[in-house]
């Protein structure tokens, strides 16, 4: 069976630099996620193999590992180790396929070899703790979910460490550390993520293999946009009517906020349409800090309709004051 192609699972080039394999990464999950294809296990094994994928081309060093070792990758220290004693040459490539043995090689074949450089001075396989392979999962939230924090129960499709051997391989899980479950996970979001942000759950990704630790579980954030409040960093920005006597003469509006209350608002005399007034500390939290962004509002001078004659009395009355002024 041919290899794997981390960077042609994800639709990438050999030379993407990590923000094109984050671009790619993200777009592939969304569109293979469990939950967008419920029960189709064609979409859940790719969405499985894209996750692998971008485990290690988005890690430096283990990506650098891969482009010389391919799948084998993992291996790379022992075949460092294994240098100065075997007489073979060791050149996976992507493909993860040996492209020169040696006579060694040949007359062993490739799993006589690579089980070679595996054995402890014992005799035995050498089997050492893997950690699980972090994941990522998508989750939607509105602005004001992002302003308050919120929780969110997610559906995860995957693995979990056998219960009988606890990720050391048995007859239960064929050997592989792992069965595969269905689990309700409860996740904490905090106040003021943004697009884009990365909430880590530790210990909830793919588990260990041979009784190494769990990965971690990364929230991939997306925020819906807000049909009051235009978000900057963590700046909110509104539009705020003031009616054209308010504007003129000045006045006390309303300005709504993602707390729920309003806050009231002074309008000085002769306030010109797009004026904005500056609320300290009334915009997003701020990840991770106990202070927050700033509330811009901005003027929306209101025009009078459906004016009376006597309005509109007034209004020539001083239209010509004004010309004379």
């Amino acid at each position: 069976m041919a290899a794997k192609d981390y960077y042609a699972v994800l639709g990438v080039n050999k030379n993407a630099t990590e923000k094109d394999i984050k671009q790619a990464y993200r777009k592939l999950a969304r569109k293979y996620h469990p939950d967008v294809n419920p029960g189709d296990k064609s979409a859940e094994a790719r969405f499985k193999e894209i996750n692998q994928a971008h485990e290690v081309l988005s890690d430096p060093e283990k990506r650098k590992k891969y482009d010389r070792f391919g799948e084998n990758w993992q291996y790379a220290d022992q075949f460092a180790r294994a240098g100065g004693q075997q007489q073979a040459t060791w050149d996976f490539g992507r493909r993860g396929t040996p492209s020169d043995f040696g006579d060694q090689a040949g007359a062993e074949g490739f799993g006589d070899v690579f089980d070679s450089i595996l054995r402890d001075f014992g005799g035995r396989t050498a089997r050492r703790p893997q950690r699980g392979q972090d994941l990522e999962y998508p989750v939607e939230v509105s602005l004001e979910e992002a302003y308050r924090g919120t929780m969110r129960m997610l559906e995860m499709q995957g693995e979990e460490p056998c219960p009988t051997c606890k990720g050391k391989g048995c007859r239960t899980c064929g050997g592989a550390g792992a069965v595969r479950r269905s689990r309700r996970l409860g996740v904490k979001i905090p106040q003021g993520v943004r697009e884009g942000s990365r909430v880590r759950i530790a210990g909830k990704g793919g588990p260990g293999q041979m009784g190494g630790e769990a990965g971690d579980l990364y929230l991939l954030i997306s925020v819906r946009p807000d049909d009051r409040f235009q978000r900057t960093e963590d700046d909110l920005h509104v539009d705020i009517p003031v009616l054209l006597t308010d504007a003129i003469l000045g006045g006390e509006v309303e300005v709504p906020t993602l707390e729920g209350k309003k806050l009231a608002l002074k309008i000085p005399p002769e306030t010109q349409n797009g004026k904005v007034f500056r609320l300290a500390g009334q915009g997003m939290p701020r990840l991770g800090n106990n202070t927050k962004g700033d509330l811009y509002a901005k003027v929306k001078v209101v025009l009078p309709t459906r004016i009376s004659a006597k309005e509109k009395e007034l209004f020539q009355q001083l239209k010509s004051l004004l010309a004379k002024g």
